[in-house]
């Protein structure tokens, strides 16, 4: 659906000037639906509005209208099981610069189709993941909270890690800490605690990441709010990624060093189970 129409897939085009394509002048969000039904639609389309208020894009439509178009979008689609993404641009601009005040209206596309899930093995296995050094876009703008369509360096991140056969690269900052993922939010467990970087670190406020802390709280688990070393990472008890369309995934090797006996840990199996229930229920 783009611009509230349905447009058929080998018709659905986006101008060559409109500011996405160009500068990554977008927002976005990505969720998934469980058995026809969309889990955390309110949260997503909630950070989607602060995501846009930080950047200056004015939403084009209220969000009661953008929620039904998504709606209409998924049933449209006809999966139980289907991936999402909603996407606001700036507009396309009436000349080329960088100045914001030459694009508008805002475009909207909503995206819907088949999920396509990581394999339960990896579930059961765990995955590998590197550490990478990279300064985010976003640190240096107080945009860190706003998920972006600048991905850049996701992209060269996950690169990397697929030449070192790992599925999941780990953000160094230039202060030395791992406060993300390339494309999820990390968990590691300390001395018996969940150890996560908090909001206030400048990371994405993951959705997934919630209802596990929520999960983890509910369960008695200590939980510790602060950014994480490359060093704790490859030695802690157990290491594990969260997102949105991969739920919560174990990383039983970091850098080469193997984590949690290099099989996922009982604290990270405990609470997939018990969000698995959560977003099937």
């Amino acid at each position: 659906m783009i611009d509230g129409s349905f447009v058929p897939v080998d018709r659905a085009v986006v101008s060559v000037f409109d500011r996405g394509f160009l500068y990554g002048d977008s927002v976005f969000e990505s969720l998934r639906s469980y058995g026809g039904r969309l889990f955390a639609l309110d949260e997503h389309l909630a950070r989607l509005e602060a995501s846009a208020e930080r950047v200056f894009i004015p939403l084009p439509v209220t969000i009661d209208e953008l929620r039904g178009e998504v709606l209409e979008t998924v049933k449209a689609e006809a999966r139980a099981d289907c991936y999402v993404r909603i996407t606001i641009t700036r507009g396309s601009a009436r000349s080329l610069g960088l100045d914001p005040g030459t694009a508008g209206p805002a475009l909207r596309v909503v995206l819907a189709t088949e999920l396509q899930a990581p394999p339960e093995a990896l579930y059961e296995q765990g995955i590998a993941a590197i550490t990478f050094r990279a300064e985010r876009v976003s640190d240096a703008t107080g945009l860190a909270a706003a998920k972006i369509g600048n991905y850049l360096t996701a992209v060269l991140a996950l690169r990397a890690a697929r030449e070192q056969g790992a599925r999941e690269a780990l953000i160094v900052d230039g202060a030395g800490r791992i406060l993300e993922g390339s494309t999820s939010n990390v968990f590691a467990v300390i001395d018996g605690k969940l150890v996560t970087p908090g909001e206030e670190h400048g990371i994405l406020p993951g959705i997934t990441r919630r209802h596990v802390l929520e999960i983890a709280q509910r369960s008695g688990l200590p939980i510790e709010l602060r950014p994480l070393s490359p060093a704790e990472f490859r030695h802690a008890g157990e290491v594990f990624i969260t997102s949105s369309i991969r739920e919560l995934v174990p990383v039983t090797r970091v850098d080469g060093h193997e984590v949690s006996g290099g099989a996922p840990g009982p604290v990270t199996r405990a609470l997939l189970t018990a969000y698995r229930e959560l977003v099937r229920g």
